[in-house]
C-alpha cells in the first residue's frame, strides 16, 4: 500500500509490520520518496553494496590471469600462432568502384 508522508506519520507502526511483508512505499506529491523494508531485506542490500564497491584493479586481474596460466601449466605463456593476411573487405570495394589502389 503506498503512503503519503502524513499517512506515514500517523499509521507508523501499522506501516512497520507491514513491511515485514512487502516494502512500503512513501510518497509526497505523488512521488516517491523512501521506502520502509523489513531489515533482513535491507542488510542484503549492504551487502550487495559493499561488494560493489570493490574496485576492479587491473594488476589483481593480471596476478589472477598469470596464475591461472601456471595451474595449467603455461608457465611461458599460451602460444600465440603468427597473424596470416586477411583479406581486407574496404580495400577490395575500393579496388572494385575505382580499379586498382596506388600503393
Amino acid at each position: 500500500m503506498p503512503w503519503n508522508i502524513a499517512q506515514a506519520k500517523q499509521h507508523f507502526s501499522e506501516m512497520v509490520k507491514k513491511a515485514a511483508e512487502e516494502p512500503q512505499l512513501i510518497s509526497n506529491r505523488y512521488q516517491v520518496v523512501a521506502a520502509v523494508i523489513e531489515a533482513a531485506e535491507f542488510a542484503r542490500f549492504e551487502e550487495w553494496k559493499k561488494a560493489q564497491k570493490k574496485p576492479n584493479i587491473l594488476a589483481e586481474d593480471l596476478a589472477e590471469s598469470r596464475q591461472l596460466l601456471r595451474e595449467e601449466s603455461f608457465e611461458d605463456g599460451l602460444e600465440i600462432p603468427p597473424r596470416a593476411d586477411r583479406p581486407n573487405a574496404f580495400v577490395q570495394m575500393l579496388a572494385e568502384e575505382y580499379g586498382e589502389l596506388p600503393g
